[in-house]
């Protein structure tokens, strides 16, 4: 099988990437008038549902999808990567029944001594909750199928299908609802409608890519075929546990101690704040795979050049759009929604939360470089050591000061992450390559947030939201071209690319 394009995979990814983020943004507005935020907010309490339940992950999406790299690379057997892949699935069947039976569990007392009902009926959020305890089961089974998917690098199937599939749950809802009526009933039955199409496609697309076994050998189901890479998911499964506990906890604390329509708020703001990990998401399933593919080939100066070029990017494209989202969180949330009060009132939220998610993006990168080469300990360490500070912090934050407070407290430790555990797990793992990598992208910061700053005390922006949004649009497009200009590899790209077209 051929080796597809980094490039085009990377340029997939951003454009399915960033389609979901400007879909899921854009109609958030129209569920907030139609829906009303407490139905928002229950909408909310959703999708941090899906993220604590990647909890019950234990590793295993990743390690499918390294697994798949390295079988491209010629490390794995085709029986072996069919046993692996087989004996996965059964645990994955089992685990998505767990958790979507816990979740069922304890339906009644979420509804009626958890979330604080203002007009909803009890009835309504118990179906409600019924329903997510399907979709989230189903989706994150989809992760295996993801996994796989990516491993082979198949990342423009994988774009094409996210954006019809965002497409179904953004858009696709709210003409469900205008025929059916918009109530928090037939929103979460459409969801459901959508996630047994998500996961059947995936399904299907992996059948198609599985390597097909001698006629003699038989594939089977054995604990001995996952043993091998046990240490290596364990390790994951800690750390993403660790991490879901840092990304989720601030929204599982508040969604017991707000009422559900502040509730729905505050989902507003840190979901607009959430595009920034969204529009950075896709550089990791297109360098991973590809990362652990060279790694495997021993290729390891190509490796360490994806690395801080691949940096480079990120820091010019979603770092820019952090720095932007924060200095322009007042402008941004009122000429999207039209409320002056729900703007000012979000966009101190809002802007750290586009702050530490920036830093987040960046902060993520040394995982890459562990993952590929197959040890997670030093990634295992620094998330440990982070939760065991950061989790009374965000829980003694949020209690006394809300939203406000575990906003500062993720901020900041994204912050000291970066600054002190980055560089040491570089010293460790790729020797003189911290320095390098820094370099990669503070040229491309400190240039943008000194023009981001300066054009916000120049510019006079219009209460009316059709020219502010223009206004909006010439401010990003004026940082990006600092951030491109400022990037060494960003711009030796874009420079090629125009050298291309005129010849």
């Amino acid at each position: 099988m051929s080796t597809p394009s980094l490039k085009i995979n990377i340029l997939a990814s951003y454009a399915s990437q960033i389609y979901l983020v400007i879909i899921s943004i854009a109609i958030l507005p129209i569920y907030m008038k139609y829906m009303g935020a407490e139905a928002y907010g229950l909408v909310g309490f959703f999708a941090m549902l899906q993220g604590l339940f990647a909890l019950l992950d234990f590793g295993l999406t990743p390690t499918i999808s390294r697994q798949t790299a390295q079988y491209n690379a010629g490390v794995v057997t085709v029986l072996h990567f069919r046993q692996l892949f087989r004996s996965l699935s059964i645990i994955f069947m089992v685990i998505a029944c767990i958790g979507g039976g816990l979740i069922f569990y304890f339906n009644h007392y979420i509804a009626e001594h958890w979330l604080k009902l203002e007009n909803l009926t009890t009835s309504d959020v118990l179906f409600s909750l019924q329903v997510m305890a399907i979709c989230v089961s189903l989706r994150w089974m989809a992760g295996l199928y993801r996994g796989v998917i990516s491993g082979f690098e198949q990342i423009v199937w994988l774009s094409v299908v996210n954006i019809i599939i965002a497409t179904l749950r953004f858009p696709g809802v709210l003409l469900y609802m205008y025929y059916f009526g918009f109530t928090i009933k037939n929103f979460f039955i459409f969801q459901l409608i959508v996630a047994i199409i998500e996961f059947f496609t995936f399904a299907f697309k992996v059948s198609l890519l599985l390597p097909k076994t001698d006629k003699e050998e038989k594939i089977g189901w054995s604990f001995s075929s996952v043993k091998p890479i046990l240490g290596f998911a364990l390790t994951i499964a800690l750390t993403s546990s660790v991490w879901v506990i840092l990304t989720q906890l601030d929204k599982f604390v508040l969604s017991g101690i707000l009422p559900l329509s502040e509730y729905g708020y505050f989902t507003l703001a840190v979901l607009v704040a959430g595009g920034i990990l969204q529009i950075g998401a896709p550089i990791s399933s297109a360098i991973m795979p590809r990362m652990a593919r060279l790694h495997g080939e021993q290729k390891q100066e190509e490796l360490k050049q994806v690395y801080l070029g691949t940096t480079q990017f990120v820091a010019s494209i979603v770092v820019t759009a952090g720095i932007v989202l924060a200095i322009l969180s007042k402008q941004v949330l009122y000429a999207w929604t039209g409320d002056i009060l729900l703007a000012e009132k979000a966009a101190p939220i809002l802007q750290l939360y586009a702050l530490g998610n920036s830093v987040l993006t960046l902060g993520a990168f040394p995982y890459y470089l562990q993952y590929a080469k197959g040890n997670l300990k030093l990634h295992f360490i620094g998330n440990l050591v982070t939760a065991i500070v950061l989790i009374p912090v965000i829980i003694l934050a949020a209690k006394n000061y809300g939203a406000l407070g575990a906003g500062w407290a993720w901020a900041l430790i994204q912050l000291t992450y970066l600054i002190f555990w980055v560089s040491y797990v570089h010293k460790v793992v790729e020797p003189n390559i911290n320095l390098l990598w820094f370099k990669a992208f503070l040229p491309s910061i400190g240039s943008v947030s000194v023009v981001a700053f300066v054009l916000f005390h120049f510019i006079g922006f219009s209460e009316q939201r059709f020219i502010a949004f223009l206004q909006i649009c010439i401010f990003s497009v004026l940082c990006l071209i600092v951030a491109i200009l400022s990037s060494k590899e960003v711009r030796n790209m874009v420079q090629s690319k125009v050298l291309k077209r005129s010849q």
